[in-house]
């Protein structure tokens, strides 16, 4: 599955320099790690966004949100936005600083 290259370069944007920061390719994506803890990923043209398992209600309340799921199964604490309700930047990057700070909440792999 391709990933929305437009979309890519506006995490890249977002996220700016930040040495913690990588690129891997997953789930038939790409995916942006913080210190090896996966933030966010790209689907097609919808993000997936770690948000933990305490922050999924509330994150499942949101505009686009949806419970993210690989091979029909539920990923405990991923959302799937999608394509729709990025278009504005304010939207992506509200998501992108909430997978981010999960991350930068966990150990360093």
């Amino acid at each position: 599955m391709a990933y929305d290259e437009g979309l890519s370069e506006r995490i890249h944007e977002h996220l700016g320099a930040d040495p913690g920061i990588t690129e891997k390719r997953m789930f038939g994506g790409i995916s942006f790690l913080y210190r090896g803890n996966m933030a966010v990923a790209l689907r097609g043209g919808d993000l997936m966004v770690r948000v933990g398992p305490d922050a999924t209600e509330a994150a499942l309340a949101r505009p686009g949100a949806q419970v993210c799921e690989m091979g029909g199964r539920p990923m405990r604490g991923w959302i799937l936005v999608a394509a729709s309700a990025l278009a504005e930047d304010e939207a992506l990057s509200a998501w992108i600083d909430e997978g981010y700070a999960f991350a930068a909440g966990l150990p360093p792999k």
